[in-house]
């Protein structure tokens, strides 16, 4: 009875150490998507033909089949559970032309034009 009772407890504690995790254990970046730089976003300019986007950005992580004039270009870097960085930007075409897109890093342009609206 001794043994059993042993066992059982030693089995939840056990169990409990994956659920918290165990301290001082490292846990390795993972990386997925395309790399997406605010370099990047200020050589986007309406008018680019879908080969130039490719040049600037690479291929996208999703070529959406049913809605050809939209490419998704999506980042995400974690650490185990914890999510760090999470970029979007999705490119919208007329045609081959480029159209507009729209991206959580504003273009170079659009964070000056902020800072002096500030500043004034």
């Amino acid at each position: 009875m001794r043994l059993i009772l042993i066992a059982i407890i030693t089995t939840i504690v056990l169990s409990g150490c994956g659920f918290v995790g165990f301290p001082g254990v490292y846990r390795i970046g993972i990386e997925q998507g395309n790399v997406v730089t605010q370099e990047m976003v200020d050589q986007l300019k309406p008018g680019m033909t879908r080969r130039q986007v490719r040049f600037v950005l690479g291929t996208p992580l999703v070529e959406d089949s049913f809605n050809e004039d939209r490419w998704d270009y999506r980042y995400v870097f974690s650490r185990g559970d914890v999510q760090i960085l999470d970029n979007r930007l999705t490119v919208y075409f007329d045609g081959d032309v480029l159209s507009h897109f729209d991206s959580k890093i504003p273009p170079s342009s659009e964070i000056s034009e902020d800072v002096e609206t500030e500043s004034n």
